[in-house]
């Protein structure tokens, strides 16, 4: 029997390097980039990278919950991007590539504070998660040329030195969860 999909919405710095990453996990039935929680409709790159348009780089993801639930789906992305930095990724400064969770329900909303909840309190990172986590509001899909980058542009400098490395702690870390 088949399941019904779900939605999953995050920010966590730019939207290349948890694309590449969700698009190689079981369970995830399609990844899009594209920009949400700003004032501006229907933004484009150059607007968002200003940096004044309120939007976050994010991912939206499609997913099957009877193959990977949202936890789990939570789980990878607290691992591949710092949590902890606010608005903040590497070199990616702003507003845009803030740590965000868009939820979709009332029960991904609980997901996410239960787990914040869970790794504060483990001590998972020395500095406390400054990820927002909010209500999903509209999404405009990014241009044409940023769906699938890495996978078309893997020689490209930013994907070597800032996708690559992400992708490959995502495959060291959750080998047995990488699509076959």
């Amino acid at each position: 029997m088949a399941h019904a999909t779900e939605t999953a919405t995050l920010g966590g710095g730019c939207f290349w390097c948890l694309e590449a990453v969700y698009d190689n996990l079981q369970g995830v039935l399609g990844v899009e980039s594209g920009y949400t929680a700003g004032h501006v409709v229907n933004p484009t790159y150059r607007q968002v990278c200003g940096g004044d348009t309120g939007h976050a780089e994010v991912v939206r993801i499609n997913f099957d919950p009877g193959v990977i639930s949202f936890r789990e789906i939570l789980e990878v992305f607290f691992v591949i991007h710092d949590p902890t930095t606010l608005n903040r990724q590497g070199n990616d400064a702003g507003t845009q590539y803030r740590s965000a969770i868009f939820y979709h329900s009332p029960e991904q909303k609980q997901i996410a504070e239960d787990l914040i909840a869970e790794m504060a309190a483990g001590k998972v990172f020395h500095d406390p998660v400054v990820t927002e986590v909010t209500a999903a509001l509209e999404f405009y899909v990014a241009e044409d040329y940023h769906q699938d980058y890495f996978a078309n542009n893997s020689e490209q400098p930013y994907c070597q030195y800032v996708v690559a490395p992400k992708l490959a702690k995502f495959h060291q870390k959750f080998a047995a969860r990488v699509k076959k």
